[in-house]
């Protein structure tokens, strides 16, 4: 995979995380779950940027950044705020793999921005109920 090739799929995996976190927001309760909504709206403005400075890498290298599908699979029975958190956490989970595999494939500023993500990312899993893992999105190196 090229640096390339990276900040593609990292890119298509904002994509759809927007898409996700917005749809889990439109399922939280601001006065229910403030907690939660709050994290869900720390994350739409995260990912939204990260989505931004992507888009901005490629077309910096010349490439046409991949375009959003139309539309995602989201789950079903979203209306309670076990099922939105797990499937925030799962969000969070898949980005920081994306990250994850950004930070092998590139160098320098943007090996240590995507560096900065990862962390981040795996941060915001813990508003999720996540728990930490040695190196987030590298499942086979977690602490079981």
């Amino acid at each position: 995979m090229t640096a390339l090739d990276a900040l593609q799929a990292t890119l298509a995996a904002e994509h759809a995380a927007l898409h996700v976190v917005g749809a889990l927001g439109a399922q939280t309760s601001q006065t229910g779950a403030p907690g939660l909504y709050a994290a869900l709206q720390d994350s739409y403005v995260q990912h939204r940027a990260q989505r931004d400075r992507l888009d901005r890498e490629l077309r910096d290298r010349g490439a046409e950044p991949v375009a959003a599908l139309p539309a995602y699979a989201l789950p079903e029975r979203l209306a309670e705020v076990p099922a939105v958190e797990r499937r925030a956490l799962e969000l969070e989970t898949g980005c920081a793999a994306a990250y994850a595999s950004l930070v092998g494939h590139t160098v320098d500023d943007l090996r240590r921005w995507a560096v900065e993500v990862l962390i981040r990312t795996a941060v915001r899993g813990l508003a999720f109920r996540g728990t930490p893992e040695m190196f987030p999105g590298v499942g086979e190196h977690a602490d079981s």
